[in-house]
């Protein structure tokens, strides 16, 4: 009797425990009069005051998340141990003091989902999770997230152009949005027409915030020149701009309703250049090769992967695990200078399970990545053990710029000789100067005339200015290049 008894204690033990550390969020009536279907989500950091704006996979902290439907504005979503959970379960994290807030994700075409417009959020909350298991703490969404301002001057305009392309994919109204940058005479000489030169941004940048800061391409020698702002930023991360089963045909939309807008709006003269650095490096690879007859010229600043024989270190093609190698070790995501781990793949992916869209991962899989037969999203990598799905092969590889390239090199040569530099860093944090060494060796084989440049520095720091000027002077070039065929 006194076993039996004994066991039923422990299970009203652990059955405290698992219903220890709970929070109940609700967003406040006065900021949304609907019901709310969709994810929550709660993020806690010990560090962080602001938690719903970490660096999600780079700042491992603990984040939860709830699916609800038909939730009335005052009802409340409870967080317990079945919430979706990285790192572990909510009874089970760490005791300490955390900073908490709460998102209710309305998804409506950002990126980020602790910033993105029109989601509502609570305050920071300084919490003690402590050994008080019955405890129940209150969240209360108060505020929702404005849109970025967009300032714009004389020089410095807006420019938005509605898609009937991706409208129609999405069946809601979408468009591929930028800032446009004109040069300092373009009102003293109203008939003087510019080339334009394409800078877009890496994965979570936004054009309302970066526009105007890469003043180094205003100049194409002694020409002056429009540059256009783009971010790529879409609800599942970054678009890059390419034609994608899950994103939708961004690609098109930019070179088919865009660039046309654009030539009825301001003077260009039909010379359009590709500059980005990181997921941009990768985007103007992208839009040269695909839209080789439509740009003059690409410089990629350290491309993500342009060969997936190296993805994080990687080779996706052999490779059965993307978080440990064959001897069972961890394998580094991230990286200082190329060396020293910093995120490992198994951490950065199991927070992005949580964080369910606009990471940078899953930003991968959504335009690599499609869906099967009954309609279901095919990943590259099961999140909970880190195995690549074979069936995502086939989907990737039509994104792998190495086998694009090789493959239709006779058919493109004609077109993409002497029009793409690629430039990178020798301590990517990422690994990506691997990745552009085995794209380099394929393109030396085929002797392609394809600049390729490895400088000192790791993704962050190789803006140097010699590095800056050595990629303005090949864009100069294939200008120059243009004009002799366009006299």
């Amino acid at each position: 009797m006194k076993k039996i008894y004994l066991i039923s204690l422990c299970f009203i033990l652990i059955g405290s425990h698992v219903d220890a550390q709970q929070f109940e969020v609700n967003f406040n009536t006065n900021l949304r009069q609907d019901s709310f279907t969709g994810q929550v989500l709660l993020y806690m950091s010990k560090v962080n005051t602001s938690p719903k704006d970490i660096a999600v996979g780079l700042e491992l902290t603990p984040v939860f998340r709830v699916s609800v439907t038909d939730l009335k504005p005052g009802e409340a979503v409870r967080f317990d141990d079945h919430a979706i959970s990285y790192p572990v379960a909510l009874s089970n994290i760490e005791r300490g003091t955390y900073y908490v807030q709460a998102v209710f994700d309305l998804n409506l075409g950002d990126g980020n989902i602790g910033s993105g417009t029109g989601n509502l959020y609570s305050e920071p909350v300084r919490v003690e999770i402590d050994k008080a298991f019955l405890k129940v703490i209150q969240i209360e969404a108060t505020k929702s997230v404005k849109p970025i301002r967009m300032y714009e001057t004389d020089y410095l305009k807006e420019f938005k152009v509605q898609s009937p392309l991706l409208s129609a994919f999405h069946n809601t109204a979408i468009f591929v949005n930028a800032a446009v940058s004109l040069p300092k005479d373009y009102y003293k000489q109203p008939d003087k027409t510019y080339p334009v030169i394409f800078s877009i941004f890496g994965f979570g940048a936004n054009y309302k915030l970066y526009s105007g800061h890469n003043t180094f391409l205003e100049q194409l020698g002694d020409q002056p020149t429009i540059v256009i702002y783009l971010d790529g930023n879409c609800p599942e991360g970054h678009s890059t701009y390419a034609n994608s089963d899950v994103n939708g045909p961004w690609g098109d939309a930019l070179v088919k309703e865009f660039i046309p807008a654009l030539q009825k709006t301001y003077r260009t003269n039909g010379a359009f250049l590709l500059h980005g650095h990181s997921s941009g490096g990768w985007t103007s690879l992208w839009l040269q090769v695909n839209y080789p007859k439509t740009f003059v010229g690409a410089w990629a600043s350290a491309p993500d992967q342009v060969d997936f024989r190296n993805y994080q270190d990687v080779n996706i093609y052999d490779a059965d695990n993307i978080y440990y190698n064959s001897k069972g070790q961890s394998r580094p995501l991230f990286t200082i200078a190329g060396r020293f781990p910093v995120t490992f793949s198994k951490d950065f992916y199991q927070t992005e399970d949580v964080i369910y869209r606009g990471s940078q991962l899953h930003a991968f899989d959504a335009v690599f990545g499609g869906y099967d037969t009954d309609g279901k999203r095919i990943r590259l990598v099961d999140d909970a053990t880190g195995k690549i799905n074979k069936n995502a092969i086939p989907l990737w590889k039509r994104y792998d710029l190495s086998i694009l390239l090789r493959n239709h090199w006779d058919s493109l040569k004609k077109d993409l000789n002497g029009k793409i530099r690629i430039s990178v860093g020798t301590s990517d944090n990422i690994f990506l100067n691997r990745s552009v060494a085995l794209l380099e060796k394929e393109m030396n084989a085929l002797k392609a005339q394809m600049e390729f440049s490895y400088v000192s520095g790791d993704h962050f720091t190789l803006f140097t200015d010699e590095y800056k000027q050595a990629g303005t002077d090949f864009l100069v070039q294939c200008y120059q290049n243009w004009l002799q065929e366009n006299p």
